[in-house]
């Protein structure tokens, strides 16, 4: 027996029970969205388990069907057929006595619908019908025969009362009907018609259409090859540069007697794809609109609901002509690009596992440095991991929304990383004349990690509080572009890089100040000039890079797209190449390493210079900076 939950349990959601008082758990017939038997979060959906379809797949025996209900399931017998018991429905198949009916009611329905069907399918393959005409005509001829269609099947299926389920298929088209004779009066109030993988549910409130006299209907039309005649082409309503193509078959739901097509509640229609696993696209749940003589895909009314690799679910406000339209742009249909990003990601990955574990075991350049270019590794490499293992995890919306949320917090972390690194290079700058600088390794060290982990917490829980539902997309587990919740990421970014970029300039500032008031050696003046050289080509990578993305219209747009996308999947590369093979330390702990042990040296930095010579300004930006003269602070991490 269900019992509520205790006051002392945890605040179980709709269809669950609390057991033990410590844990909730699904009723019989649902199942948690997350997968867990027993779990606490109170924000937990407990789901309807379909029992007919896989992977439990009830079989009710020869001759019947399985219809699941809301926490349940009950057989039924197939069209033409009846319990013996007289009863409508049955459990187990061992119960299963369903007989043949041949009454003459029975099989004038059966000739007649097929007669409908067959109709139909003449007047689709009539080539001549449909010719090369103008795309106004086609529509035309289209709204008529659909209207036609479903004016004649609601007739038959009206006709032959006692046949509460009618089914036909053959190669173009498939159709279900179902009869209400008792004004809802059974247990089911949501009616479920299925037809070549594509499936509608309607209320049966709506069939009946407010207690009309004698019986009422509501049919389901599946159309194999329509699509063919109208087509994407019918369809408007996207930029010019996005492409539009059809990704399911043609439906049509009607109700009679009366063809009323406002409904007090919307009907959910769930459509198969015809090309599986989709890439990341824009999905249009759309329906038939006939303006007269005229006829054009319109998306007034439908909304989309959920979309995974085989299955598009829309749920519209009216009865009408439905199907699925996807649009693309050329960048996103290019499968050279995911394999580029998936390929720089991976040697991402592996340069920012080598770049922590040098920073972790290398002794030689041990410093709050070290310590900002370790947090930002280990932030990336979290991120790139779970970019590429699970982005695409869309079919449970609970773990898509964590996924999200775990990527906005780790690419904020990143980020905000990379501004401590500018942070601490204008400072270390700033500091090069003064004798005792350890001011700045106090101030870096109680800072960095109360901003580093802490600001991006604060910014992602308040997106969490406020807008919760935004985490995930159909397509990807990322945030929404709804209500400009992208703003959540996009925003501190853009403080971030042009902060990072003023106190770059910054640092270029004092930089020439202070070595022009030096009576430099020739030496000291190339390594300066090289530091500050490769500094500003890597400011000018970064720019570029986001201009790269900005850039991603017009003709330029696939060459844009092409570069944007090599350069930001490489920043794990960048961040290798820069702080460790770049550095003379490191490769110099490198090579100790391949030596054999009795041949390694210990290296150490000479102090013998005085702490005002012109030599030891050098010394001590590349000691703080954890760089040789030839190293630079890591502003690509801003990629």
């Amino acid at each position: 027996m269900i019992q509520k939950a205790n006051c002392t349990c945890p605040r179980c959601p709709q269809n669950a029970i609390c057991v033990n008082d410590t844990q909730c758990t699904c009723n019989p017939g649902y199942t948690s969205q997350s997968g867990e038997k027993f779990f606490t979060f109170p924000l937990e959906i407990c789901q309807d388990t379909d029992e007919c379809k896989p992977p439990i797949s009830i079989y009710c025996g020869l001759n019947a069907e399985c219809q699941n209900v809301p926490g349940s399931f009950y057989c039924h017998c197939d069209p033409g057929y009846k319990l013996l018991s007289g009863n409508t429905q049955f459990k187990n198949s061992n119960e299963n006595t369903c007989q043949n009916i041949t009454s003459s009611s029975t099989t004038k329905g059966n000739k007649e619908l097929q007669r409908v069907v067959e109709n139909f399918e003449s007047l689709l393959t009539n080539k001549s019908l449909w010719g090369t005409g103008e795309q106004r005509k086609v529509a035309s001829k289209a709204t008529s025969i659909l209207q036609t269609m479903e004016s004649n099947v609601l007739e038959t299926a009206l006709n032959a009362p006692d046949q509460e389920i009618q089914k036909l298929q053959n190669s173009t088209v498939a159709v279900e009907t179902r009869v209400v004779t008792d004004n809802c009066s059974k247990e089911r109030q949501i009616f479920n018609l299925n037809v070549q993988m594509n499936s509608l549910d309607i209320h049966c409130n709506d069939i009946i259409q407010e207690n009309l006299q004698g019986p009422s209907a509501v049919i389901f039309i599946s159309y194999s090859s329509l699509g063919n005649i109208i087509n994407a082409t019918f369809f408007d309503e996207v930029n010019e540069e996005d492409r539009v193509y059809l990704n399911s078959q043609i439906v049509s739901a009607a109700i009679g007697p009366k063809r009323n097509t406002s409904l007090s509640r919307p009907v959910i229609l769930s459509f198969q794809h015809v090309k599986m696993k989709p890439l990341s696209k824009k999905v249009f749940c759309v329906f038939w609109k006939s303006t007269g003589e005229d006829g054009h895909w319109s998306r007034a009314g439908c909304f989309l609901v959920q979309v995974n690799k085989s299955h598009t679910t829309c749920r519209c406000t009216h009865l009408s002509s439905f199907a699925v339209l996807m649009a693309f742009t050329s960048q996103e249909e290019d499968p050279a690009l995911a394999v580029i990003t998936y390929v720089g990601l991976s040697l991402s990955l592996l340069c920012l596992l080598l770049a922590a574990l040098t920073f972790l075991l290398c002794k030689a350049i041990q410093n709050t440095s070290t310590s900002l270019h370790l947090h930002l590794s280990l932030c990336l490499f979290l991120a790139h991991l779970l970019f590429l293992t699970a982005i695409d995890r869309t079919e449970n919306k609970v773990l898509c929304a964590i996924i999200a949320g775990a990527l906005h917090y780790l690419y904020l972390a990143s980020f905000t990383w990379m501004l401590l690194e500018g942070l601490h290079l204008f400072l270390t700058a700033r500091n090069l004349t003064v004798v005792n600088y350890s001011s700045v390794s106090r101030f870096m060290k109680w800072l960095m990690f109360p901003v580093g982990y802490g600001v991006p917490a604060v910014i992602v829980g308040i997106s969490a509080v406020s807008r919760p539902h935004l985490y995930g997309t159909p397509e990807r587990c990322w945030l929404h572009l709804k209500q400009g919740f992208i703003w959540g990421f996009l925003g501190p970014v853009c403080v971030i890089i042009c902060v990072n970029l003023v106190l770059f300039l910054l640092v270029l500032w004092i930089l020439k100040k202070k070595f022009s008031s030096l009576n430099s050696e020739v030496s000291t003046i190339q390594n300066t000039r090289m530091l500050t050289l490769k500094a500003a080509a890597l400011v000018l990578i970064l720019g570029c890079t986001w201009c790269l993305g900005i850039l991603q219209v017009g003709p330029a747009g696939r060459v844009m797209g092409y570069l944007f996308t090599i350069i930001n999947s490489l920043q794990g590369v960048f961040i290798f190449l820069v702080y460790c093979l770049l550095s003379q330390q490191v490769r110099k702990w490198f090579g100790n390493i391949m030596k054999p042990k009795s041949e390694s040296e210990i290296y150490t930095l000479s102090s013998r210079l005085g702490p005002d010579s012109k030599h030891n300004v050098v010394r001590r930006l590349v000691t703080y900076s954890n760089v040789s003269p030839l190293d630079t602070p890591n502003f690509l991490s801003l990629f």
